[in-house]
């Protein structure tokens, strides 16, 4: 199964190298194909206070953790990603998050779940149609 990997589960993962999260990337490699936007690097650089306070680890700590985790993840350029998925992609977030139209966008051009962690992108998109994005419980029924 195609999964996108939105921001926030990779941060909790990193933040927790041992939680269930974690445990789902790292274990379960040939059940899943693992995919995210490259934005997720930027992302994360950009919110690395907030990791290492979160985690308690030090940078190199974290550089272990993002190396362990990352490998299971295939980052995929948001260059990729036709005009018509971004366009859809923006109609179903436009009111939820706009941060997320990238995983959105991926998730419908690789015909993938997306799985996230933000309650309110996940009822959202779930309220207007959206059927293939997955919280942490859903996807633990399909491991």
């Amino acid at each position: 199964m195609r999964i996108i990997i939105d921001s926030n589960i990779v941060f909790s993962a990193l933040v927790n190298s041992n939680s269930a999260i974690a445990e789902i990337i790292i274990g379960s490699p040939e059940k899943h194909d693992f995919y995210s936007s490259e934005y997720l690097h930027i992302e994360l650089h950009n919110h690395q206070d907030k990791l290492k306070k979160a985690s308690k680890l030090s940078d190199e700590q974290i550089n272990a953790a993002k190396y362990r985790v990352f490998k299971y993840i295939e980052f995929l350029s948001s260059e990729i990603i036709p005009p018509e998925y971004w366009l859809e992609a923006e109609d179903l977030v436009k009111d939820i998050d706009p941060d997320d139209i990238v995983f959105v966008a991926l998730s419908l051009y690789l015909d993938a779940y997306l799985w996230t962690g933000d309650k309110v992108l996940y009822k959202g998109l779930k309220s207007k149609g959206f059927s293939k994005v997955v919280n942490t419980s859903d996807l633990k029924k399909l491991v």
